[in-house]
């Protein structure tokens, strides 16, 4: 199958398989025949209410069949799809919507509980120029519209009122938000190409068909949910299961359910699943690979998940705007699937630069990784300093990272640039310090940061949340890593016991959350110290 745009995909599939699953949501089914009406009717109604070619709409769905059918009919109205997170909030929302220009917004009809009319009202209110709300409605296998609180029925002419508008595969089709822990998000530009070429690695890596049935849990608007919900599966014409919010139970009964085998996930959340408590009682033989990402993968929960359900753990190296720098794929031994990030895909162009900007490939690093490939996003919308940081000054694209590529190509991520703790001048990899502290039975999820320190700069401090039933206190933190001959350079020297561990909108651990959090309490002691 050549090239492609998701509209011309659809329109295929519409013929040669109308009957067969899109997207599984519970008991819900959406049918290819469905997917591509719906698109269409709302397509039309967004030119019937006057939403012009390369104008901006914003869409704040949560994670469900519906956001697909929003982008596809923005895709075919030739108009520019603002993506937001369903858990962004209102200084977010603000945000994105002053600086992409988007003048109507696309939302369910309530929000976490609240009517989305009420949301509008809010953000209005605050100066944000949201000329037109729809509000969508899925009501058996039709999706109802309403314009600013009034039903509206598509156009007769849908076909005429959409035609010779769809957007191209260069086109700027999607601003999507990074996912990044701090500070307000920057605007991705993202084109249809790219996502083309990053298929094509994925079902080769992967050994991808129309036979498989997809199962994504991270949010649409994202790189990651992009390619493994709306992209991959349809250019394959499988289907994907869908969950409006992530919960752990419910993604292990749908996997049962629906026989998934392509489980698309980040790794707090499989580790989530593994840590559920009737994990067992559920029959996952149906897993062949699971992508994961999005950060370090640790070596010790990706083998039990491998062992527990008998399928495959790949993952690509990259981010929303770099698209991918390398991958594993089924032909890799277990060592280099789960000990690195796969090998380097020769048409991104990987390089590794040193602090100063010199080039130190040849060496294997450590260095930063850069890239120039088919798979880069155009840059951030309307932010020249942020593309001045993500772009050297002769046009390679940089990840954020430390990492290191063998001779044999294999990458592997050391540290991160803005994620090193330097304590008394030494360098530490919260990544090293995560793994390691995962190992313990009764971690169930770890995250390291810096924490203040008058003499040494900075001490390593870890966040962790414990399996069920589990204790843990920092002396038996630290027995467990000298029995594994843990480096001392890695040792926490504070260990906080929490409920949960705050994640981003894109479902990474929020390290930015959890600086400022023990930063606040090393401060509060040192205040009750002073008397």
């Amino acid at each position: 199958m050549s090239e492609i745009t998701i509209d011309e995909r659809v329109r295929a599939l519409r013929t040669t398989s109308p009957d067969a699953p899109a997207f599984i949501e519970g008991d819900r089914t959406l049918t290819w025949s469905d997917y591509d009406r719906q698109a269409s009717a709302l397509a039309a109604v967004l030119v019937e209410i006057g939403i012009q070619p390369g104008d901006r709409i914003a869409v704040f769905l949560p994670d469900g069949p519906e956001v697909h059918v929003a982008f596809l009919a923005a895709e075919r109205a030739g108009i520019v799809v603002v993506g937001i997170g369903p858990r962004a909030g209102d200084r977010e929302l603000e945000h994105l919507l002053s600086h992409t220009g988007a003048t109507a917004l696309i939302t369910g009809e309530h929000h976490r509980g609240e009517a989305s009319s009420d949301v509008v009202d809010r953000l209005r209110g605050g100066g944000v120029a949201i000329d037109r709300h729809l509000a969508l409605r899925p009501e058996d296998d039709e999706l109802v519209v309403s314009v600013d609180g009034l039903p509206m029925d598509p156009p007769q002419d849908v076909a005429s009122r959409i035609a010779g508008r769809a957007i191209g595969p260069d086109d700027l089709f999607l601003l999507n938000s990074t996912s990044g822990t701090t500070g307000l998000p920057k605007c991705v530009m993202q084109h249809q190409r790219r996502w083309w070429h990053f298929h094509e690695i994925a079902a080769a890596g992967g050994e991808l068909s129309d036979q498989d049935r997809f199962m994504s849990v991270i949010p649409a608007p994202f790189g990651f949910g992009l390619w493994t919900a709306h992209f991959t599966p349809t250019y394959l014409g499988a289907p994907t299961v869908l969950m409006e919010r992530f919960d752990a139970s419910e993604a292990l009964r749908a996997i049962e359910a629906s026989r998934v085998s392509v489980l698309c996930c980040v790794s707090t959340q499989f580790i989530m699943l593994l840590n559920h408590p009737d994990v067992d009682q559920y029959d996952l033989s149906s897993l062949r690979v699971m992508y994961t990402g999005g950060e370090a993968v640790p070596f010790e929960r990706a083998a039990e998940f491998e062992r527990e359900t008998g399928g495959k753990v790949l993952q690509f190296y990259g981010s929303n705007e770099t698209g991918a720098l390398s991958c594993t794929t089924l032909a890799d031994n277990r060592r280099d699937r789960l000990r690195s990030a796969g090998r380097v895909i020769p048409e991104m162009n990987v390089r590794l630069l040193a602090e100063d900007g010199t080039d130190v490939t040849a060496t294997g690093g450590p260095g930063q990784p850069a890239c120039k490939g088919p798979v880069m996003c155009h840059g951030y919308y309307g932010d020249d300093a942020a593309n001045q940081e993500l772009f050297t000054d002769d046009g390679w694209m940089l990840m954020g990272d430390i990492a290191t590529i063998d001779k044999e190509g294999y990458l592997e991520v050391v540290g991160r640039v803005s994620d090193i703790i330097i304590r008394g001048g030494k360098n530490i990899s919260a990544v090293q310090v995560e793994e390691e502290v995962g190992t313990h039975p009764s971690v169930a999820l770890a995250a390291a940061v810096g924490m203040p320190d008058p003499v040494f700069g900075e001490r390593v401090c870890v966040f962790v949340t414990l399996r069920p039933g589990s204790t843990l206190d920092l002396d038996e933190l630290l027995a467990h890593l000298r029995a594994r001959g843990v480096g001392k350079e890695l040792f926490p020297e504070r260990l906080e016991v929490v409920d949960e561990i705050e994640t981003s909108s894109g479902g990474k651990l929020a390290k930015g959350a959890l600086r400022r959090d023990i930063a606040d309490r090393v401060e509060r002691e040192r205040d009750r110290a002073a008397g």
